[in-house]
């Protein structure tokens, strides 16, 4: 047998990839090839896009090596939390033209041979997508989402697509978060009885157990923030519009969004650059890969407005008075603010969204084979038993069918009222104290999983800039016992840039992420 050169070994593991078929599950001979970590010499727990760039410019890295490791912990590591379906069989053959253009020194740009984990409502060409649903687990889209496309044109890995709660929580009247007929349930990495919390729930998991560098989840009100929370990341819900929602399986377009989950906000606001499309150029250059990331301005003279939520329970409320006495240390002011009108968007939004529904996944659903509109998904529904296994009702999507079109007066003066209030819940409060940011908790420690009851109390924080379309942002803030609470930083319309700033400079002085240690329950170890 004549000895094969490095340059053959990588042509035969891209030959056998791109010849795999995508399964159900996340093992594929993509892993074949793939390597323990600990052979990188980075801690992917803690590393950054910027650091990564770095090595792989020094030549000390590889994408091949990197996509390799986070395969590896995808098939060692994900069994325990069940929040991958599949990984991408073509992921080392991606990798391995990104270590190419390195070679040549024409690299794309900081997500370039960076894997990313895709929520599974986002159209990927060649891979299933299916909202959870059986009834989209035929035939995978033609085309990618144009979120996709803008991935790969910056050499981002696609590594593969995480599971999700199915239809993104809208669906039954008592839905189980991270539950779908297509990937079963979703754990939380640091209590695995525990919940990982909102529709994005497997890509925020993932992204705890370091399965990958990022992710993309999507948000109508809380997906993308309170799954960030609840998993000890870091999660951003764009402006609206900012991110282009072609080709991803919809609730809202007057809510819907998709945006970028990290271990830390850098990497979060580098993915969003791509993301956007470039309608972010000083988010780039605010978080430089030339080297160390730059350190965005500090706290000191800001303004941050506190928002209790006392309802969450008095250990989340002493853990907002320990940050807000942190942020302060720093130079921060913090100043307690209520916002207004919450009773009224609590009332006006579920109504508004079962008319959007209706009329987008229509609009979808004619874009994929399987049922071809809402009234066929219910009687899909009714059909396969295996959709009734956990949240067994599909009362929203009832609902959705019979409420009034969006061209009915009452629906078009619920969603101005809608708009109206929630913008001025935050522009008001803003105004009214000279603020930076709104803070506030972002979720309750998480509950036990139950599929007979159903998913913890509405979470209020997320609904004021969920509805009006403003950014929001969501960074560990510390932990109720073994449980992570996030802190979520919102602020006026298009402030992107302005937040993330922000928030990468509280992400500093609070410092509260933490690796998870996968405990099967709260009570079974003390306290870190």
């Amino acid at each position: 047998m004549t000895r094969m050169t490095k340059k053959s070994v990588a042509l035969l593991i891209a030959t056998l990839v791109a010849g795999c078929l995508v399964t159900g599950s996340p093992g594929s001979a993509a892993e074949a090839a793939a390597d323990s970590p600990a052979r990188l010499g980075v801690d992917l727990d803690t590393v950054t896009i910027p650091e990564l760039q770095a090595r792989m410019a020094r030549g000390s890295l590889t994408s091949s090596a990197l996509t390799g490791a986070y395969l590896w912990r995808v098939k060692t590591v994900d069994p325990r939390i069940n929040s991958v379906l599949r990984t991408d069989p073509t992921a080392l053959r991606q990798a391995a033209a990104s270590d190419a253009r390195h070679r040549r020194g024409e690299s794309r740009g900081p997500l370039d041979g960076i894997p990313v984990l895709l929520k599974d409502n986002v159209n990927t060409r060649g891979l299933p997508t299916t909202a959870g649903s059986l009834a989209l687990a035929g035939s995978p889209p033609d085309t990618d989402a144009v979120l996709v496309a803008r991935l790969r044109d910056a050499g981002a890995v696609i590594l593969g697509k995480t599971n999700l709660s199915e239809w993104a929580n809208f669906r039954g009247a008592k839905p189980t978060s991270g539950w779908s007929a297509v990937g079963g349930q979703t754990g939380n990495p640091y209590v695995l009885d525990r919940n990982p919390c909102g529709s994005s729930a497997g890509s925020g998991a993932a992204l705890a157990a370091s399965l990958s560098q990022v992710a993309i989840g999507t948000e109508t009100d809380g997906s993308i923030v309170c799954p960030a929370g609840a998993n000890g990341v870091v999660g951003h819900k764009p402006s609206l519009g900012l991110v282009s929602q072609a080709g991803v399986v919809p609730i809202s377009a007057e809510q819907d969004t998709a945006g970028p989950m990290a271990r830390n906000v850098t990497d979060a606001a580098l993915t969003l650059a791509v993301l956007s499309g470039g309608r972010l150029p000083r988010l780039a250059d605010s978080f430089d890969v030339a080297g160390e990331a730059t350190r965005p301005g500090g706290l000191r003279g800001k303004r941050i407005g506190l928002w209790r939520l006392p309802t969450l329970g008095p250990d989340v409320d002493a853990l907002m008075t320990r940050a807000a006495d942190r942020l302060r240390t720093a130079g921060a002011e913090v100043v307690e603010v209520n916002l207004p009108y919450q009773e009224r968007l609590a009332e006006l939004e579920f109504p508004a969204l079962l008319s959007e529904f209706h009329r987008d996944i229509d609009a979808y659903l004619g874009t994929r084979q399987g049922p071809r509109d809402l009234a066929e998904l219910i009687e899909f529904n009714r059909n396969h038993p295996a959709e009734q296994t956990c949240f067994a009702g599909q009362e929203l999507f009832e609902q959705a069918l019979t409420a009034p079109p969006t061209t009915d007066p009452r629906y078009r003066a619920a969603r101005a009222e809608l708009k109206d209030l929630s913008r001025r819940s935050i522009d008001e409060t803003m105004a009214a104290h000279r603020l930076d940011a709104i803070a506030s908790p972002t979720n309750p420690p998480a509950w036990t999983t139950d599929c007979v009851r159903g998913d913890n109390d509405v979470i209020p924080s997320s609904t004021p800039a969920a509805v009006a379309g403003y950014p929001s942002l969501s960074v560990p803030a510390g932990f109720v016992r073994e449980l992570p609470v996030g802190l979520l930083l919102m602020a006026g319309d298009q402030r992107d840039t302005e937040l993330l700033s922000l928030g990468a400079a509280v992400e500093r002085r609070l410092d509260a992420r933490q690796a998870p240690r996968y405990l099967p329950s709260v009570g079974s170890a003390t306290s870190g």
